[in-house]
């Protein structure tokens, strides 16, 4: 028999650790309270070098989790949750199930946390790189509710959601991206081969050089000396900007200005404000209060920015105001779902108003998503166009003047 770790609490409170052998943690929990414990923890006890080489082992084989094995997990729990298989035989299931084997040793500690005595959140809580914030969130609010089933169903619509929008975005700029890469590539080989080849041209002229050319000349001089400089450069610019996004502040202040992004900005502003309507409405309507139903909401957007204009408006309704006139003072919704949410405020069906918000919102990025290569389009033929013209400028105004003079003798 396998022997697990325990700790407990007396009828004092006091806390009580040891080892017991059994079957399961289930077993041992049973033991736990007839000896008069109330279990707190049981994990499965392992010796120094079984533990070092399991983690080696997940270190150097552990097989990614992708968005389609959370998806798919999402669906299947609530198939099983709706026909009133208890949440640990669920688990059971989906992890003889699971074909990935990464999945099925996250699912196990999952259900070895259940039967130790966690809340399904904390037990996920352990796999943030599995189990996003909003995950848990929505989690949290299907424990608090009782509708897990649902919760799990609104879960696997969100992230069909997400695959969706990610597909739509990677085919929205794959003739954008092919472009930009092309135009850098051209860039390059212009200042490397062809403008040092027209330098040598210009020098004989003995003449003035247009102030196009000289530019030219002298960006391409400056990328021939100090290219490595340039490559460590971007190279040190993307690190430096990744950490600082991984910062409190950083994240805030680039999930802000994130939403002013042309094009762009609108689209993760709509899709934040998509999935916050979505579960405050699911929390509403599962008799979640406003307080409550806001703050688990806030960690459902996805964005910090946003997230903390909600906390804002969670913080004006326990001082005693309306939720229209905190949403007013948010200033992230528009006046259209301001009508909207007066409107649910005086008919007493927020949640219902909140629900056509978030399926307003998902239309929208939906629409905007399918637009998006058309909306980039003008801006990179301009680009080009701009591209073409300085180099046009830069390398034939020379001969352009050289040609006059040579008319005019």
């Amino acid at each position: 028999m396998p022997a697990y770790a325990y700790k407990g609490r007396d009828s004092l409170g006091r806390l009580v650790d040891g080892v017991l052998e059994g079957s399961n943690p289930g077993a041992i929990a049973e033991l736990l309270r007839e000896r008069g414990l109330i279990p707190v923890d049981i994990r499965e006890s392992k010796s120094k070098a079984a533990k070092s080489i399991s983690s080696l082992n997940v270190t150097l084989f552990r097989q990614r989790i992708s968005p389609v094995d959370l998806l798919l997990f999402s669906r299947q729990i609530h198939t099983l949750l709706k026909a009133g298989v208890p949440v640990i035989r669920a688990l059971s299931g989906l992890q003889d199930a699971a074909i990935n084997p990464e999945m099925k040793r996250v699912i196990h500690e999952v259900r070895e946390s259940l039967e130790g005595g966690r809340e399904l959140s904390q037990a996920m809580a352990k796999h943030p790189r599995v189990f996003s914030a909003f995950y848990l969130a929505m989690v949290r609010v299907g424990e608090a509710t009782g509708l897990l089933e649902d919760v799990f169903f609104r879960l696997f619509e969100h992230l069909e959601f997400e695959r969706y929008m990610r597909e739509q975005v990677k085919s929205a700029l794959r003739y954008p991206s092919f472009v930009v890469i092309v135009m850098a590539v051209a860039i390059v080989i212009v200042n490397i081969f062809v403008i040092p080849a027209f330098a040598k041209v210009f020098a004989g002229f003995g003449a003035e050089l247009p102030l196009m050319t000289q530019l030219l000349l002298g960006f391409s001089n400056f990328m021939l000396a100090y290219w490595p400089f340039m490559l460590a450069g971007v190279i040190g610019a993307i690190l430096a900007f990744r950490a600082w996004v991984g910062t409190v502040g950083g994240r805030y202040t680039w999930d802000r200005l994130s939403l002013k992004i042309p094009i762009a900005g609108k689209i993760l502003h709509k899709a934040a404000l998509s999935r916050f309507s979505r579960s405050f409405s699911l929390g509403l309507r599962s008799g979640v209060p406003v307080m409550q139903a806001l703050s688990n909401s806030a960690q459902t957007v996805d964005n910090s920015y946003v997230s903390r204009c909600v906390e804002s408006m969670r913080e004006s309704v326990e001082r005693g105001e309306s939720l229209l006139r905190a949403a007013i003072t948010a200033g992230i919704f528009t006046p259209v779902v301001l009508q909207m949410i007066a409107v649910g405020e005086e008919s007493g069906a927020v949640d219902d108003m909140m629900d056509e918000v978030g399926d307003m919102y998902r239309q929208e990025v939906e629409y905007e998503l399918k637009t998006l290569s058309q909306q980039i389009e003008p801006i990179l033929i301009v680009m080009l166009g701009i591209m073409v013209l300085i180099l046009a400028l830069g390398i034939f105004l020379p001969m352009w003047d050289l040609g006059k003079v040579a008319i005019k003798r």
